[in-house]
């Protein structure tokens, strides 16, 4: 059986695994050490492999491995990803992470500086507080064992931030943003947004998007979750799994 691509799957303990059966969904906890386990990298468009393919083959998991009550694995799966969504989202300090070096360039190198990209820098940066300051409030709805549907939210926009600000950084930089400094084969432990060149940040800034839920799929949640707006038409929204003719 073949996973969803998985970050740092070959360093992890335990994996998440979500099935379905003919009752219900259910969560388990996967021991990465099982022989049956492999691991294979999935090379990105940076050069570097931070995320997996992992393939089970005979591997067995008992239900005490189960985490959560029958019938509650989808609920603990949202919890885990709204948990998810909340760390990408709301991490970086005040003009921190790629903001903080699109400002740190535009102050110290006068000689890049467009009149006409001023307006742009301060629409950036605004965002880039407004995000910040959601982030402290979800990180304190966290805390205190509240991880809800907002998260989506904070992860939303923080992926269309990095994106816009290292598309805003590479335009800046001009020539030196067209060059990269190592395009090889890497399966590195942390992901350097900040310590690398723009070039790296615009190319790795395409991956927020995909991880922890597309851009789309979280759309529908802030639209239904948040906003309380109609959901997307479905004839099988009320019946169980279970009943779901296959």
């Amino acid at each position: 059986m073949k996973q969803e691509p998985t970050a740092a799957a070959r360093r992890a303990a335990v994996g998440i695994l979500v099935v379905h059966d003919r009752e219900d969904v259910k969560y388990f906890l996967c021991d990465m050490s099982d022989p049956g386990i492999e691991i294979r990298p999935l090379r990105q468009i940076t050069g570097e492999a931070e995320f997996n393919e992992v393939f089970l083959t005979g591997v067995r998991i008992s239900d005490t491995e189960r985490l959560g009550e029958p019938g509650q694995g989808w609920k603990v799966a949202t919890t885990t990803l709204n948990n998810e969504r909340v760390a990408i989202g709301s991490g970086a300090p005040r003009e921190g992470g790629m903001i903080g070096k699109v400002a740190h360039t535009w102050r110290t190198r006068p000689e890049v500086r467009v009149p006409a990209m001023h307006d742009d820098l301060m629409r950036l940066w605004t965002e880039s507080e407004v995000a910040r300051l959601s982030g402290v409030r979800l990180r304190q709805q966290l805390a205190v064992g509240q991880p809800g549907p907002e998260g989506s939210g904070a992860k939303l926009a923080f992926a269309r931030l990095a994106q816009a600000i290292s598309g805003f950084e590479l335009e800046l930089a001009g020539d030196d943003g067209l060059r990269y400094d190592d395009w090889s084969m890497r399966r590195p432990d942390t992901v350097d947004f900040t310590g690398r060149e723009p070039g790296y940040r615009y190319l790795r800034a395409k991956g927020n998007s995909i991880e922890g839920g597309t851009s789309e799929i979280l759309r529908n949640v802030v639209a239904e979750r948040v906003l309380g707006l109609p959901p997307e038409h479905r004839v099988d929204k009320d019946i169980a799994w279970k009943d779901l003719p296959r």
